[in-house]
């Protein structure tokens, strides 16, 4: 259908997360992995036997999930021309926001869901987003750390409290409602979204994040439209690329859903153990994917994305690329050239900073953690 309440003229919005780079990428790992150890050890003496048959199922699972963080950790290449700073920056907040106005982007995807150090930083973004008129969408992680569908009633609940403390914000005024992209819808039931979705249309769009029109549709009667983040697809070697996106387009419009449409920069997985690049080809992969994204006639362009320097899919201005992603797209939506003058001074909040120097203490102490726990699991392999 073309009379949606909320289609209007495509704007581009792009992706970006509230957490942000706080500790050099070495740093951070290292912290992680001494946070684990002394949980598992914890877990280990409060049980007074570390291999009884639940706490040796969740094992691997919590090795699994450090060493997905610490991957993606180390995965960072590149770091953001701001340098290392606190999530909750207003300072990076106001920077953030005033280049990617002047590049043509109109607001930020923000990735969120009810955690009281994520709930603060969005408060502080939307009082910076209200300052500088930009707008702001939400992408709600439905999938856990280890990619596990959250509780449908955890889900419910944030979406209250989005509802009840931020959805009236003239921030999420891009729509006429505040838009919640759903992430990983595909792994719920349809009762499941159903359960959430219903009671709160009224107050929120409610997109999904379905990959394909097939599955779209067995969701486009419970929600609004649909988010597709598609951030790894080489658009010169996937069959059918521009068939697929229009394909998506027209089913998500047939509903009369909104329809966000993705086009990424590049992409480059190895180093969290994937094997897929995306070259960027210096602005010509961005601009493929705006184009293709555009002629999917969608109600606006998802850019993927500001800050995931994990995936190396970030036009974010960087050490390595300086502003070129943003005159790309300054370029392609006519506007002026963002200006940028040199660095900018972030402090680090105290009580976060680690210098260099500090790292060997650190990672002896890790060492140390795990070495200890393996003792403890061996002792309790050979009790037996």
């Amino acid at each position: 259908m073309d009379d949606h309440p909320s289609r209007r003229a495509p704007s581009s919005i792009i992706h970006r997360a509230l957490w942000y780079v706080l500790l050099a990428p070495a740093a951070f790992a290292l912290l992680w992995a001494l946070m684990m150890g002394l949980r598992l050890k914890k877990a280990a003496v409060r049980q007074g036997k570390l291999m009884d048959g639940a706490m040796m199922k969740s094992q691997p699972r919590l090795a699994a999930q450090t060493l997905r963080l610490a991957l993606l950790l180390l995965a960072k290449t590149d770091l953001p021309l701001v340098g290392a700073c606190a999530g909750d920056d207003r300072q990076v907040m106001q920077q953030h926001i005033q280049w990617a106005k002047a590049a043509g982007i109109a607001g930020f995807i923000v990735s969120w869901k009810s955690t009281a150090p994520l709930n603060r930083r969005l408060k502080q973004l939307i009082a910076v987003a209200n300052e500088e008129d930009f707008k702001l969408l939400i992408i709600y992680q439905g999938l856990d750390f280890a990619r596990n569908p959250r509780a449908a009633d955890r889900i419910a609940a944030d979406l209250d409290y989005f509802i009840q403390h931020f959805a009236d914000n003239p921030a999420f005024a891009l729509f006429d409602r505040p838009v919640v992209i759903w992430s990983g819808t595909w792994k719920f039931a349809h009762d499941q979204v159903a359960k959430v979705t219903e009671p709160r249309r009224k107050r929120l769009l409610i997109l999904a994040s379905e990959r394909s029109p097939e599955a779209y549709q067995r969701l486009a009667n419970i929600v609004d439209g649909d988010a597709y983040y598609w951030s790894s697809v080489n658009p010169e070697t996937f069959p059918n690329y521009q068939a697929k996106l229009d394909a998506m387009g027209r089913a998500v419009h047939a509903n009369g859903g909104l329809w966000l449409a993705p086009a990424a920069v590049g992409f480059d997985a190895r180093l969290l153990g994937g094997t897929k690049s995306v070259d960027r080809k210096d602005g010509q992969t961005l601009r493929t994917q705006i184009n293709a994204a555009i002629q999917s006639a969608p109600d606006g362009v998802g850019l993927i994305s500001w800050n995931e320097f994990s995936e190396n899919s970030y036009v974010e201005p960087s050490r390595a690329y300086g502003r070129r992603y943003l005159d790309v797209l300054a370029d392609l939506y006519g506007t002026a050239t963002p200006k940028i003058e040199g660095d900018l001074d972030s402090s680090i909040p105290g009580e976060t900073a680690i210098r260099a120097e500090s790292l060997a203490p650190l990672a002896a102490i890790a060492l140390i953690t795990f070495t200890s726990l393996s003792v403890v699991i061996w002792r309790a392999l050979r009790a037996r």
